[in-house]
């Protein structure tokens, strides 16, 4: 049997090569880094994660993004059974030590004998053979211009920042407290996920002026590319209204100051654990596009972090997806070339999660077809079938834009038990009724 190529080894290619591997096709999966990197990449293990170590909510009753992380378990994905071997407390979140996490992947791709890895970069899209590009949003200046050759299109885009890191011993925890929101999570240790740094007015004032006055990366002239509104730096937030980031990422709800009981803050910086050791936490929401300098002058103004260092600091980049919509087909392959699927966030999908779960899909369909079957998406009413219904003709071309999974994007329901239609009745409707459908769509494979 002809092997499966996959282009790039992210969070969706190498799901896409274990699915397709454990369907008993052979797959070569190729990657540039480490020889070529990127602005994020800092290694050339498969499925780094650069932008955060959160896989959100893992609520699958109430959450849609839940509900994509059982799918995918059901599904024998290789990203959440390595997310959930590399576990942190992140309250009701599924965090993950991203290091160890992408090492995992990588050493169980390097042990299944139906996967060669193959490092180098590839510059064209082929013409023949059986193909997956999961190149990401950071995707290579040749490989770029030879997808907008083929489509005919320029390359859509927006811009993502990345936040940044503090080493956990540098934190003043005389002023800072471990505590998650509304102490949520079911151990003390993910009751005590988070450290929390609080602010007066006066200092959020003085915080908010510092933040808008700092010296910020511009872009290039001619660059036109907006923000993904869940990724905004934390200046655009700024910009948008002095009381953003206080109903943002910086809101004092669900908290109490261990130091100081009887004083609500008027604003709270959470810190997330970023490995397993402890000693590294992420300031949740805080991506940025301050210049270096400028980052360790204003991020120092919050009270805990006066003396922080810093292991990564933040920053911003470009990242580019196809207008899925009029490129790709309902079993993700390109129209000019159906020899060549598209997986992952370059189909106009946000997240690691969401990527990931087109990688799976991609895969099973690539597999499917190696073997001389054809095999459709999941309903629309599962999480990856209203996933990949949205981006392969779901949503508006000339709109469209990269999108979360979302209850908004499943199909309504019909009944609601007792005619009621408040959230508490509507979300664990939408989840049985996706559980059900996805189960139903793995039975028949």
């Amino acid at each position: 049997m002809e092997p499966i190529h996959i282009i790039g080894a992210g969070l969706a290619g190498s799901e896409a090569a274990w699915q397709i591997a454990r369907a008993g096709v052979p797959v070569v999966l190729h990657e540039m880094r480490p020889a070529k990197g990127t602005f994020a990449h800092k290694t050339g293990d498969c499925a780094e994660m650069v932008c955060s170590n959160s896989f959100r909510s893992d609520d699958d009753v109430m959450n849609a993004v839940g509900q994509l992380h059982w799918e995918m378990r059901a599904a024998g994905g290789l990203i959440m059974a390595m997310a959930e071997r590399h576990r942190l407390p992140a309250g009701g979140a599924l965090a993950v030590d991203r290091e160890a996490f992408s090492a995992s992947v990588t050493q169980a791709l390097q042990a299944e004998p139906l996967i060669q890895i193959l490092p180098g970069e590839i510059t064209d899209l082929p013409t023949d053979g059986n193909w997956i590009v999961a190149t990401g949003p950071l995707t290579s200046d040749a490989l770029a211009q030879a997808i907008r050759s083929v489509t005919g299109t320029d390359a859509l885009a927006f811009f993502d920042a990345i936040a940044p890191i503090v080493h956990a011993d540098t934190i003043d925890m005389s002023v800072a407290w471990e505590q998650s929101r509304y102490d949520k999570g079911e151990t003390e240790a993910e009751q005590k996920a988070y450290i929390n740094c609080p602010m007066t007015r006066d200092q959020y004032e003085g915080f908010i002026d510092a933040l808008l006055a700092a010296d910020k990366t511009e872009f290039h002239e001619g660059e036109t590319a907006g923000y993904f509104d869940g990724c905004l730096p934390i200046e655009v937030m700024a910009e948008r209204g002095r009381e953003t980031l206080r109903h943002g990422p910086m809101k004092p709800v669900g908290l109490t100051n261990a130091h100081k009981p009887d004083e609500k803050p008027y604003a709270v910086v959470q810190l997330r654990r970023d490995n397993a050791l402890g000693t590294l936490y992420n300031i949740v929401g805080f991506q940025t596009k301050m210049k270096y300098g400028a980052q360790t002058q204003v991020f120092r103004m919050i009270p805990g972090l006066e003396n922080a260092s810093f292991a990564r600091l933040g920053g911003i980049h470009r990242n580019s997806f196809l207008n899925s919509p009029t490129l790709l087909d309902d079993r993700m392959r390109l129209r000019q070339r159906p020899n060549l699927r598209f997986a992952g966030q370059v189909t106009g999908v946000e997240g690691y999660v969401e990527s990931a779960a087109m990688g799976l899909l991609a895969g099973r369909m690539a597999a499917a077809q190696a073997k001389g079957h054809d095999l459709p998406p999941p309903a629309p009413t599962t999480a990856m079938g209203a996933l990949v219904n949205h981006i392969t003709g779901g949503a508006e071309a000339r709109t469209f834009q990269p999108m979360n999974v979302n209850f908004g994007l499943f199909p309504p329901l019909e009944d609601i038990r007792g005619g009621r239609k408040g959230r508490k009745d509507r979300y664990p409707a939408y989840t049985q009724r996706a559980k059900d459908d996805f189960a139903a769509w793995l039975a028949a494979q």
